[in-house]
């Protein structure tokens, strides 16, 4: 993991505006960046970050780096984000950590998206349940179409049974489907029911997949173009 996050890191140039997605690869990053330094020839203080989750912005303010609003969004030059499961076709499933809204924006407005995970991550076809973000109102309503659809919802819960709300004052129903043929319409169908707010299922094909190798090594893929 160390080396592949080491080569990640030297996409980041001067003046950058760079989105972060959520989880410990992101962090991860973080850390690397601080440790190598001027040794990637890029200056950090003149990089603006956004990040997507709560916990992302508090490891950036811990490394004193500079952190933009939602308004720089437009301008975001490079995305470095992790996945829970990534198929044969590129597709993903993210959601994990509950920041799959902001984590679909910033993917959909970068002009790079470099996506970082772990080699038990890449499947020939994606097995986990699908993260809905849903307005609490329409919990029953949505669940319902879901099961409609063919999908087995379940609200998320933390450990003591209540259910996580996003930062977004949404909740989250993994949805769990028998197969998945045809990723880029189940994302819209899913979309359309009224009470979604965004799905987990990223069927945009990012620029650049690293895999990282159990031995130490790492592998890159390129997506799009």
């Amino acid at each position: 993991m160390a080396r592949m996050l080491e080569s990640a890191s030297r996409h980041v140039k001067d003046g950058m505006i760079i989105g972060l997605g959520s989880g410990r690869t992101v962090a991860a990053l973080l850390d690397t960046l601080r440790r190598m330094g001027s040794s990637i020839g890029t200056d950090l203080a003149s990089v603006r970050f956004i990040p997507t989750s709560l916990q992302i912005k508090m490891k950036a303010e811990e490394m004193g780096i500079s952190i933009g609003d939602e308004s720089l969004i437009p301008m975001v030059d490079l995305v470095f984000d992790g996945a829970d499961q990534i198929d044969a076709n590129l597709v993903m499933i993210k959601g994990g950590g509950g920041a799959l809204l902001r984590e679909k924006v910033l993917i959909h407005a970068a002009r790079k998206v470099i996506i970082l995970a772990d080699e038990s991550k890449y499947v020939d076809r994606l097995t986990l349940p699908i993260p809905v973000e849903v307005v609490p109102y329409a919990r029953v309503y949505v669940s319902t179409m879901l099961k409609g659809m063919g999908a087995e919802p379940r609200i998320r819960v933390n450990d003591r049974g209540y259910p996580i709300i996003t930062e977004n004052g949404n909740i989250i129903i993994d949805s769990l489907f028998n197969s998945i043929d045809d990723a880029h319409s189940l994302e819209q169908r899913l979309k359309c029911i009224p009470g979604v707010v965004e799905v987990g299922l990223f069927s945009k094909v990012a620029d650049v997949y690293y895999k990282a190798i159990s031995d130490g090594n790492f592998e890159i893929i390129y997506g799009k173009g």
